[in-house]
């Protein structure tokens, strides 16, 4: 009798979702500073961005790896709850990401924000903006689906990803990035400020020699990003954030204003850290919850203006966005007088 032998497959065809994961994979020595090139001239700080970094990219594959949304925020949800948002906003690139790439489902993103996501919405939005930055004819479409006020904070995501892969044509050599115009260059910007917190390695002395290299136009914007990245990121003590506050001179109300949109994140999201607290205290003179509420203020009775219709540096007609950033850094201006 013929024995019918089953031989072992060592060559299977992998999965759909094995293969997923391999295609869109991202080595986490991509987020080291050896292989970025920033500098950094204490270790507990390259060793605290550097974890952004890989928490995102943890929070990245667990949504390229999980097609069950449920799970997908179970897992988020193990992360600590101060390094939580940064996980929400590298699976919300992956999501992004197999909305643009993937065949059939196209709303795993807004399935996402109307779920655990909403709590990270700000982190969320900014994590579509890498998904631009990677697929960048999709721009439009992603924009067209995500909220229109904070749309714009996937613009964001964008400056700060080309900063943060491509610092030496956005940083070093001031590139003007291609596709953007109006007022989407402001908050390129501010994401590009964003990225320079970790160029620099936090360096409260190279930041503002980074930022002078810029035009005048420019600085106002980026001097926002540093505000937004020191207090939600961390990294250095009060000693330094003081010292940033007196070296922004004039954008001291950027630099305010990227601090309560930080504060505001974190308090959304009920993970508010020792350090943004501090960057509070010192940048406003006022709580961390304080400073949200200056967000939430500067919202009310707030304009609604059609994208395809935005100005920036070059024009006179605004976005919301930008009112609700100005009212903001205007209260700033008025408080201190006020002290």
């Amino acid at each position: 009798m013929l024995q019918t032998l089953t031989k072992p497959r060592t060559n299977r065809i992998p999965s759909l979702n094995s293969l997923r994961q391999s295609i869109f994979s991202i080595a986490p020595e991509e987020a080291t500073f050896a292989r970025r090139g920033f500098q950094c001239d204490d270790a507990q700080t390259q060793e605290r961005l550097e974890r952004v970094g890989h928490t995102f990219l943890e929070g990245y594959h667990r949504a390229i790896a999980y097609n069950d949304s449920h799970l997908l925020i179970a897992q988020l949800n193990t992360v600590s709850p101060e390094w939580r948002g940064f996980a929400f906003e590298g699976a919300a690139m992956g999501l992004a990401l197999l909305d643009g790439l993937i065949p059939g489902k196209r709303n795993r993103v807004q399935r996402f924000l109307a779920d655990a996501g909403a709590d990270h919405t700000y982190m969320v939005h900014v994590g579509v903006g890498w998904a631009i930055a990677r697929l960048p004819w999709l721009r439009d479409n992603y924009l067209a689906k995500l909220d229109p006020l904070l749309s714009w904070l996937a613009i964001d995501g964008y400056g700060f990803h080309q900063g943060y892969f491509y610092g030496r044509n956005f940083v070093n050599r001031i590139a003007i990035p291609q596709g953007l115009s109006g007022y989407a260059g402001n908050v390129f910007d501010q994401g590009l400020g964003r990225s320079m917190w970790f160029i620099n390695g936090a360096n409260v002395t190279r930041i503002p020699q980074t930022i002078e290299n810029f035009p005048p136009v420019r600085r106002a914007d980026l001097w926002s990003g540093i505000g937004l990245a020191c207090t939600y990121a961390g990294g250095v003590d009060s000693e330094g954030i003081a010292a940033l506050k007196i070296a922004a001179g004039e954008y001291q109300p950027e630099l305010a204003q990227g601090a309560a949109f930080a504060a505001k994140a974190r308090l959304r999201a009920r993970n508010l850290t020792a350090h943004t607290e501090m960057a509070c205290q010192i940048l406003w003179g006022i709580s961390a919850e304080a400073a949200a509420e200056i967000t939430d203020i500067a919202l009310q009775d707030l304009p609604t203006t059609s994208p395809a219709k935005l100005k920036g540096k070059q024009g006179d007609e605004l976005p919301a966005y930008e009112i609700w950033r100005r009212r903001i850094q205007a209260q700033f201006s008025s408080f201190v007088v006020a002290l």
